[in-house]
């Protein structure tokens, strides 16, 4: 079988390593294929502009596109031209359309006020309003342009990924710098789940659900977090004495995609950073 990640940055390598590490054949587009490992065959591409020809053989796309910066235009040519570009190299394949699509989309795509389950968490079934940050309407048009030109593709909804090299979080409470924002919820997943959920996604499930949202156990207050690391390090609290309530913002299930039988090596918070902390893991260029 033949796999192609597109946008092969950190997320994608590792997935396409686990890809590899069961037998598949992978090739990583990028801007710079040089730095891939050796098991991903390297294919440099700039997606915003165009997509080189695929695989004749592509049995599995894996479509994990990153901006260049935070800028609402910025995303816009990643996510929706990069994943255009993507589609059409999709269509001009000399067969029938590969088993499986998968598109990294974000959790971004739902606002803090958007309707909840009876449980008050946000869901699959809860419609993407754009609403959760200045460049999640490039995300929502990014699923809607993949829904009319593949409609049984994936797409795997992420919330903030962590882990190897992503130590911005631990940075700030080793520095005894106070979350600016204590009480906001924040949904989280490792990113080896987030790649083993891609994999899960495009090979173990016969019949996958069109959207999954991709998050750990336990969507928390930040300040819950910040408290926990702080006391794993051993240093002083930033947000002590701090009263956060219940949190405010969106909690997010992961009740869908955990259906499907997948098991995160990371339920919660604390198992994926105590992998952090002890390096487990490794950061990909």
């Amino acid at each position: 079988m033949t796999v192609v990640i597109a946008g092969c940055g950190d997320l994608g390598t590792e997935a396409g390593l686990r890809f590899a590490a069961r037998g598949h054949r992978v090739v990583g587009l990028r801007r710079r294929a040089e730095v891939l490992p050796d098991t991903i065959q390297g294919v440099p591409a700039d997606l915003a502009v165009a997509c080189p020809p695929l695989p004749a053989d592509t049995d599995v796309v894996v479509v994990a596109l990153a901006a260049g910066s935070r800028e609402p235009a910025a995303y816009r040519a990643a996510y929706v031209d990069g994943l255009r570009n993507v589609l059409d190299a999709v269509d001009d394949l000399p067969r029938d359309r590969p088993r499986r699509v998968v598109f990294v989309s974000s959790s971004a795509v739902w606002g803090d006020d958007d309707v909840r389950d009876v449980e008050g968490l946000v869901d699959e079934g809860v419609p993407a309003t754009g609403a959760g940050s200045p460049t999640a309407p490039a995300l929502v048009e990014a699923e809607r342009l993949l829904r009319r030109r593949a409609d049984d593709a994936v797409v795997l909804r992420l919330s903030g990924i962590y882990g190897p090299g992503r130590e911005r979080l631990l940075d700030q409470v080793r520095s005894g710098e106070a979350p600016r924002d204590p009480a906001r919820v924040t949904n989280r997943v490792h990113r080896d789940d987030a790649a083993a959920a891609i994999v899960h996604l495009a090979l173990d499930v016969d019949a996958p659900p069109r959207v999954v949202t991709g998050t750990d156990d336990e969507p928390v207050p930040l300040a819950d977090v910040h408290r926990w690391l702080a006391a794993e390090l051993g240093v002083d609290d930033a947000t002590a004495g701090v009263d956060v309530g219940d949190g405010e913002g969106k909690r997010l299930s992961n009740a869908l995609l955990r259906s499907t039988g997948f098991v995160p090596e990371h339920p919660t918070f604390r198992e994926g950073y105590r992998a952090v902390l002890a390096g487990r893991g490794v950061r990909h260029p």
